[in-house]
């Protein structure tokens, strides 16, 4: 009997399959060990709606509830602790118990799933912080022009019923329980819809409340400034009363070494134009309202030659010049040894000069510093330009610009001679230098006199583009024109606008750290005309933490 050859390899097939399905089925399904939840993360930022948060959380399959911590300072204490069994929550009086969130009051919020088994519960998540809303009120929002060291001004908006009382509450009252003090608000007041409440002491909070009645209609924080200057201080020559164009030169020219010239807020004086051979502080007194103390000039003021002034100091002043082209507030050019050790500028206001300070020949500056400051529409010879070829001449070695707001300057940063630092720090750079235009600009002799010698900082800062007068479209600017051969740079937080472009050729090592994707228009309110660098963009990385102080997005 024969057997058909393709019959014996179709049963060998199924018997060898057949053996293999049997042996498979002997095999157990893989078991994983069971792992704790992961911790809860959110589907959108914590935001704020009145004085509720809604925490909207991704579902977690496996859990069951969740245990929600709200704090106020960062969980060293916690203000409430509750659960829920949905990951979107919104955290009012009804899961309070009753009570409310405070308003205006920045909160802290973290959350633990919960697993059937206590055993997989997720670790803690820190969600972040939110503010709840402002309380709907006519009160305006105090400015830095509303408070001085001893009072403020409250003003609000003259609707409804008349605003009667005011009172005065620390910044721990938050039931504003205990006022402080209280102030009726005269007819005049209540037209006007101002106040100027006195009897405050200086660096301290407090909160300040309108009430109709009984009614309350809102309430803000007020912070006092500094201990102002005192006017009758032998060191002060008190001009807060003097509105001579001329008071200030007079004031210089009769002043002793070290004296402090106080100035009336929203007054305009001339610039002294007789060289300097003294120590000086120009301060601006104390006032409400936005307009500062201004120093005109059609011209520049000089250092005397040979001096050795210690100090000056232009505090809480604006310096304005006449033409961009032309103007200075310090042109020294001196044949016999001049030093200032310090030149500063703090929480003051420089525009339309052709620079602010340039020196030639024997001129030298020690420290240069531009704190708080605004500073816009400056020409050719920019921040500081050291004028005169040659060891031994014109220099300045310490720079540091912090916390300020640089905008539509031809040029930064130029020498002949090697200096010793320069600090940007927490500054908002837009239009700096024109297309092409120099940012720094070292021209003494290669590797002899033309470095930073202990190198250029730059941190904390948002930069945007050249500024195009023209409107050619070149938004370049040149970073390194000349020298810096052995400068070492160091930059940290520190981002450029998509527009920002380098002219081929002049990039500066290492910057920027970070790019932000979009343009300077996208990224500030009003770049261009208003001069307004409040942050346009929410989603921009560095708003917390980039840029000047005044611009950045607060929590």
């Amino acid at each position: 009997m024969q057997f058909n050859s393709l019959t014996i390899k179709n049963a060998l097939f199924l018997l060898v399959a057949g053996t293999m399905l049997a042996l498979g089925a002997c095999e157990k399904d893989p078991v994983y060990e069971k792992t704790r939840l992961f911790r809860p993360v959110l589907n959108e930022d914590l935001r704020a709606e009145g004085n509720a948060i809604i925490v909207n959380m991704g579902k977690i399959k496996e859990a069951v509830s969740y245990t929600l911590e709200i704090s106020r300072d960062t969980f060293a204490n916690i203000d409430y602790t509750f659960d829920s069994d949905t990951n979107y929550v919104v955290v009012n009086n009804a899961v309070l118990n009753g009570e409310s969130l405070l308003w205006n009051t920045l909160y802290q919020v973290r959350v633990t799933a919960h697993a059937a088994n206590p055993v997989y519960d997720s670790k803690v998540s820190d969600l972040g912080s939110v503010r709840t809303e402002r309380f709907p009120s006519i009160l305006n929002i105090p400015g830095p022009d509303d408070v001085i060291d001893v009072a403020a001004r409250v003003t609000w908006q003259v609707a409804g019923a008349a605003v009667t009382k005011i009172k005065t509450f620390t910044t721990t009252d938050l039931q504003l329980a205990n006022p402080l003090a209280e102030f009726d608000v005269d007819a005049t007041g209540q037209a006007n819809g101002e106040f100027i409440v006195t009897g405050l002491q200086p660096q301290t909070g407090y909160q300040i409340a309108i009430y109709s009645g009984a009614l309350l209609r809102g309430w803000e924080t007020y912070v006092t400034l500094e201990q102002g200057v005192d006017p009758s201080d032998p060191n002060v020559i008190d001009l807060s009363a003097d509105e001579d164009p001329d008071a200030v030169k007079t004031a210089v020219a009769t002043a002793t070494d070290g004296q402090l010239i106080l100035l009336k807020k929203g007054v305009q004086y001339n610039l002294p134009t007789d060289p300097l051979d003294k120590s000086i502080t120009i301060r601006g007194a104390y006032g409400f309202g936005s307009k500062k103390a201004t120093l005109f000039t059609t011209g520049n003021w000089n250092i005397a030659d040979g001096a050795n002034i210690s100090y000056v100091r232009f505090i809480d002043v604006e310096l304005l010049g006449e033409d961009i082209g032309g103007d200075y507030v310090f042109n020294p050019n001196n044949s016999n040894e001049t030093i200032i050790n310090e030149l500063t500028f703090d929480n003051c206001v420089i525009s339309t000069f052709r620079g602010i300070i340039r020196i030639r020949s024997k001129v030298f500056l020690k420290k240069y510093n531009i704190n708080n400051s605004i500073v816009h529409h400056i020409g050719g010879y920019g921040i500081l330009t050291t004028d005169t070829d040659g060891a031994g001449n014109a220099a300045a070695d310490d720079l540091a610009f912090t916390n300020s707001t640089f905008s539509k300057i031809n040029s930064f940063l130029t020498s002949r001679q090697n200096a010793q630092s320069i600090l940007i720090d927490a500054c908002t750079i837009s239009e700096l230098a024109a297309p092409d235009g120099i940012v720094f600009r070292w021209r003494g002799a290669d590797g002899v006199l033309s470095n930073v010698l202990n190198g250029i900082t730059i941190t904390n800062t948002v930069w945007g583009h050249a500024w195009d007068e023209g409107m050619t479209g070149n938004l370049a600017v040149r970073g390194i024109y000349d020298g810096l051969e052995a400068t070492s740079f160091n930059i940290v937080n520190t981002y450029a606008t998509s527009d920002f472009a380098f002219t081929p050729g002049s990039e500066i090592p290492g910057f920027p750290a970070l790019t932000y994707g979009g343009t300077a228009g996208a990224l500030w309110v009003d770049p261009y005309d208003g001069l307004d660098f409040n942050f346009k963009d929410s989603g921009f990385a560095g708003k917390f933490d980039t840029g000047d102080p005044r611009w950045r997005t607060k929590l």
